[in-house]
């Protein structure tokens, strides 16, 4: 009895899966069984990263924050609690581009943080 190839459903899934791996290089692009490891790889890579990438941008921001906060003889944690203790709710990411774009408003941030 000949071997069964599954026809047109087989190869749809099989070009799905290379479809997926068409950005890698040699036989992980053209072999289904190198392709489908690579692709599912490549997805669990993606999935861990996109929180990787959350942790990252937050971790830029408190950077940010600290070097402008420094500037003004403050450092970070007296300055977020400062903020905090007045009940100014703005994100890091927020306080962050205000310390790169507008110094004098950072500026105003720091000194009600201070009193």
């Amino acid at each position: 009895m000949a071997r069964a190839t599954r026809g047109v459903k087989g190869r749809r899934r099989h070009k799905k899966w290379l479809k997926l791996a068409k950005g890698a290089q040699g036989r992980r692009s053209t072999i289904i069984k190198a392709a489908m490891a690579t692709v599912e790889k490549g997805l669990r890579h993606a999935y861990r990263d996109r929180k990787l990438n959350k942790r990252n941008y937050r971790r830029l921001w408190i950077q940010r924050i600290n070097a402008a906060a420094r500037t003004h003889d403050l450092s970070y944690s007296r300055f977020m609690a400062g903020l905090k203790k007045h009940s100014v709710e703005v994100d890091r990411k927020m306080l962050a581009d205000v310390a790169i774009h507008d110094p004098q408003g950072f500026a105003d941030l720091v000194a009600l943080a201070r009193s």
